[in-house]
């Protein structure tokens, strides 16, 4: 590829920056992102007037002007600023300021493994957060702009990238000649693009695994737990063993165990991040299992590795599977044995406000009308719709049908009724009890859950003078590991779930041609990106799925364990955090 553009640096301050380094040969740690961008769609073939779909990884020849690894090959690195919200943002930033690159003509594609190493010749301890991002078309290569740091660039292949011999690797530059990378920039590179070490075959099952939990807006966190650990059996089964291990691992059986290892974190960490605490729940007892039989059955060879391996995985769905929410089940009915027992019996009712779709709280709830006692409590269930994917009316439906073919049935009958989002203060007069399910929960107890959870909360706290009870009913499964509830993500998904139901036939006239002027305004400044210059206002439609609910709103939660308070709950978010470690803090 040709030289695009060559800028100008601020020399002067460069120039200082080298001299003081110099004359100061102390350890300097710098944490820093390095971010590939990737061409997954069609590109030139050999022969004329064909493509072929071989992906690509652009690299950067840095200029002579930047203050280390001056002509070598790189992604677009930087350092993560304290005013970096986070190693995404920083890496996001960098690519804008290096390439001109925002979105939507990129997208973060995977992240890798952070991980630290020394440069003895320059004193400096790197900290690597590596990132792999993907252009929306290859046409948008051709926005590619370099800045002063570069002075070229071009594709190359990532296998033969991640493959060369020596650390930084030696590739063609775009300027001709053969130049070398930066250090470990093999290393960066495979943390992100996992085929070269997996096969392409078991490479490809893992990259679909992933699309699919990121994609999948209908399971929940449990379901996408189950769906993870399916994809970790299928890429056990297809690892390819006629790849060699790096120089630095001599042993194929040792091999085998970092490369699951690293397939169940790229699970954890790039499938559904929002559920993640779940997914590590499920990919940690999963290890778990598979590791007494690693260390002792390791001699006996691969393919002897990868039926044991694959025979480990379903043993961990079987338990899964079995294990259910029956226990669950159980702790609900004693919970509302001991604080609800006054509202059972004829004449009665048992008030109950909750939202979404959990599978958790619909088991508990089919399990107190069919606990078998001939004082039963007779149901009122209150469920808000939860928009813009109606996951509250899809449960109020499966509960109507299950209830209505229940030996019961001929009893006092249930009450269902359906509430819009916004009327969650209407919906929470008089209710005895909040069911809410979890997402994830903090360590702190906080809880993660749809969007529409804490208005629920907060309006029946307020309409029942804080007579009603709010319960979490969640499997410890969905316990975070230590950290902060503003570090967990915001997932912010496609704005047209919402808009689409503005443009309906049904709205009025005026609705339907104010969404017509949203959707115009949005698309003539980039999808709310920033004014074009004709004095446009930005529009933002935000469609967050999950908000927290805090601690202090909630009595108590209800799991698999039983009931259960804060401090239980900060104890598995413990064990969860030495059981994170011990699996992936080497790799």
């Amino acid at each position: 590829m040709a030289l695009r553009f060559r800028g100008l640096a601020p020399k002067k301050f460069i120039a200082a920056t080298m001299a003081s380094e110099a004359s100061s040969p102390v350890w300097k740690k710098r944490s820093v992102v390095s971010s590939f961008l990737f061409d997954l769609g069609s590109c030139p073939g050999e022969a004329e007037g064909t493509t072929t779909r071989k992906t690509r990884v652009a690299l950067f020849q840095r200029s002579s002007q930047v203050s280390t690894y001056q002509h070598h090959l790189a992604p677009i690195s930087g350092t993560i600023e304290e005013t970096d919200p986070s190693p995404l943002q920083a890496a996001l930033r960098e690519i804008k300021e290096e390439t001109t690159l925002a979105s939507p003509a990129i997208e973060l594609m995977r992240r890798g493994k952070p991980y630290t190493f020394r440069d003895d010749e320059i004193h400096r301890e790197w900290t690597v957060h590596p990132f792999a991002f993907r252009l929306r078309s290859p046409e948008d290569a051709g926005l590619i702009t370099i800045d002063w740091e570069h002075e070229a660039w071009d594709w190359y292949d990532p296998d033969t990238a991640v493959q060369e011999p020596d650390a930084g690797g030696s590739l063609g530059s775009a300027l001709g000649g053969v130049v070398k990378g930066v250090p470990r920039l093999a290393d960066s590179l495979r943390r992100v693009w996992f085929d070269t070490d997996l096969g392409n075959k078991a490479g490809g099952i893992l990259a679909r695994g992933l699309d699919k939990l990121a994609t999948d807006q209908e399971s929940g966190a449990r379901d996408l737990a189950s769906k993870a650990v399916e994809t970790l059996r299928d890429v056990i089964q297809a690892l390819d063993y006629t790849i060699s291990s790096p120089k630095d691992i001599v042993d194929e059986s040792e091999w085998w165990w970092i490369r699951v290892r690293m397939a169940a974190w790229h699970l954890v960490k790039n499938g559904r991040e929002s559920m993640g605490a779940a997914i590590l729940s499920a990919i940690i007892a999963t290890l778990a299992e598979i590791e007494p039989m690693f260390h002792n059955e390791a001699n006996q060879g691969l393919e002897h590795l990868r039926i044991a391996g694959v025979a480990c995985v379903k043993r961990c769905l079987n338990t899964r599977h079995l294990n259910g929410t029956g226990h669950i089940d159980l702790a609900f009915r004693e919970y509302l044995n001991t604080n609800f027992s006054h509202k059972r019996g004829p004449g009665k009712n048992l008030t109950v406000l909750t939202l979404s779709s959990s599978s958790t709280i619909r088991d508990g709830l089919l399990s107190a009308h069919l606990d078998g006692n001939p004082s039963r409590y007779n149901l009122d269930i209150r469920v808000l719709e939860s928009r813009p994917l109606f996951e509250g009316v899809s449960m109020a439906g499966t509960l109507a049908e299950l209830l209505a073919h229940s030996p019961h049935a001929d009893d006092t009958p249930p009450k269902i009724t359906i509430f819009s989002d916004a009327s969650a203060a209407l919906a929470a007069e008089g209710v005895d009890l909040v069911l809410i399910g979890a997402d994830r929960i903090a360590a702190s107890g906080a809880v993660s859950n749809k969007t529409g959870t804490l208005p629920a909360v907060l309006s029946a706290r307020f309409v029942t003078n804080g007579s009603a009870k709010v319960v979490v009913v969640s499997d410890t499964d969905k316990i975070a590991m230590p950290g902060e509830t503003k570090d967990h993500v915001v997932e912010d998904n496609d704005p047209a779930q919402l808009s689409h139901a503005w443009k309906d036939e049904r709205n009025s006239a005026r609705v339907q041609e104010a969404a017509a002027e949203l959707e115009e305004v949005r698309a003539a400044v980039g999808g709310g990106g920033g004014g074009d210059g004709k004095n446009r206002p930005e529009v933002v439609i935000r469609n967050v799925f999950f908000e927290w609910c805090p601690p202090q709103l909630i009595d108590t939660y209800i799991t698999e364990k039983g009931e259960m308070g804060v401090d239980g709950i900060r104890g598995i978010s413990d064990k969860i955090s030495r059981d994170e470690d011990k699996y992936f803090r080497d790799l």
